[in-house]
């Protein structure tokens, strides 16, 4: 589970910003929406959290922050070539911002253990990375990296805790590649705990990655899955009774490339076409609908059902922007209701989301006060993420009313004359 992030320098956030899951002391709805830990440091961690937020606020690059480091994570040893650079993106209003290094640092814990791990780097360079392991209450600092600028070469200090070929891992580390990525390429098994929780345990939805409706399609085709799916729809209060998979063979087209030759090659050949039919029972009777019947918050819930199963199955960390473009109010309230449901998130999951949709604020028992952030940016343009609770809003009052008045932030400065001159 994700327990803290923090970012510098990336995009609109210039200072450093803190998002964390973890659970304040308030005992509302702890059975639900908080999950125990059995850490001192994190007893409790939320289930949920929502972000708030104008139109380019940023919001969405809180959420870009997140998969960019993913990406560096997952590409630099693997996909990055050497001298290749970063389309790495500072805060570039002022100087001093825009000839600084961008930083990250994740903070999660699995199988009992957290870990806190980070790297600051520039468009050409890592220029420091460092990996924190708690496996007691003591940290444990297994690595450091940072580059001297004097000696023109990264510098390394290793801790008693992380044990393997670590010579032979810094040698094989490039300037533009995380060490930490490196390692486990080279196979390190000490580390692939940490590179294996972002490239399995964290999933991103935006603009950036789009949704796929093909794991749901391929449940949907055992009786299992699509019996599960059913359930997923019906405890979002969609009235679907049955949904039928029809596939057949059609002509298309497939891209394959030549190794030897060096080229592409477009190649005719049959493929695989799926045709869904959704059954609706009523008390009046049954009815078949194809997918183009079907509202379009049905069909992006669908489309949500099948990763959304197996986040909650796996206890991964799902983090979607702009949640409400997708789905209708109402889903919505519905979808992270499942996640605080501990008979159907069984395995921990974690929902992080980015909305407009103010009425959820005020949503019967829908969140607690440290499961609410805003996003603003101030005079200079530089984003700030702030929690609700740091406003101490009374125990009753009317969250969405004080949003929309600008009393948290996170709303836009309004030019009532609307650009027009009298």
């Amino acid at each position: 589970m994700l327990v803290e992030f923090r970012v510098k320098n990336f995009r609109s956030l210039r200072d450093e910003q803190v998002f964390s899951m973890v659970a304040s002391k308030d005992q509302t709805l702890n059975d639900t929406h908080t999950l125990s830990t059995g850490l001192k440091a994190a007893p409790s961690l939320l289930r949920s959290a929502v972000v708030y937020g104008a139109n380019a606020g940023g919001k969405s690059n809180f959420v870009k922050s997140l998969q960019f480091m993913r990406g560096v994570v997952l590409e630099s040893a693997a996909v990055i070539q050497p001298g290749q650079s970063y389309a790495i993106q500072p805060f570039r209003l002022d100087d001093c911002s825009a000839s600084q290094p961008t930083e990250f640092e994740l903070t999660f814990i699995l199988d009992g253990v957290r870990y806190q791990y980070g790297f600051a780097m520039t468009s050409q360079r890592i220029v420091s990375e460092h990996l924190l392991v708690y496996k007691a209450f003591k940290p444990q600092r297994w690595f450091e990296r940072r580059f001297d600028e004097t000696a023109g070469k990264d510098m390394y200090e290793y801790g008693p805790g992380l044990k393997g070929a670590k010579s032979l891992w810094e040698g094989a580390t490039r300037p533009n590649a995380l060490f930490l990525s490196m390692a486990v390429q080279l196979n390190s098994e000490a580390l692939r705990p940490v590179f294996d929780w972002f490239a399995n345990r964290l999933v991103i939805f935006n603009e950036q990655a789009q949704l796929s409706p093909h794991t749901s399609i391929q449940m949907l085709k055992q009786a299992q899955g699509r019996q599960q799916i059913c359930d997923f729809l019906t405890a979002a209060d969609i009235s679907i009774d049955d949904i039928e998979v029809l596939t057949r063979k059609v002509p298309g087209q497939a891209v394959h490339f030549d190794l030897l030759a060096g080229r592409t090659e477009v190649r005719s050949e049959e493929v695989e076409e799926h045709q869904l039919r959704f059954s609706h029972a009523t008390e009046q009777g049954r009815a078949v609908f194809d997918l183009v019947d079907e509202s379009s918050g049905t069909r992006n819930l669908l489309f949500l059902a099948g990763p959304v199963l197996d986040i909650l199955q796996k206890g991964l960390t799902l983090v979607i922007d702009e949640l409400d473009t997708s789905l209708h109010t109402l889903l919505v309230r519905e979808l992270v209701r499942l996640f605080h449901r501990p008979e159907v998130n069984t395995g921990g999951a974690q929902l992080i989301f980015t909305t407009h949709d103010t009425s959820l604020l005020d949503a019967s028992d829908l969140f607690r006060r440290d499961q609410i952030w805003f996003v603003e940016k101030d005079r200079e343009q530089a984003s700030t993420l702030v929690a609700l609770s740091e406003f101490s809003p009374r125990k009753n009052e009317a969250l969405e009313r004080g949003y929309l008045m600008g009393r948290y932030g996170g709303v836009p400065f309004l030019n009532h004359t609307l650009g027009l001159q009298h």
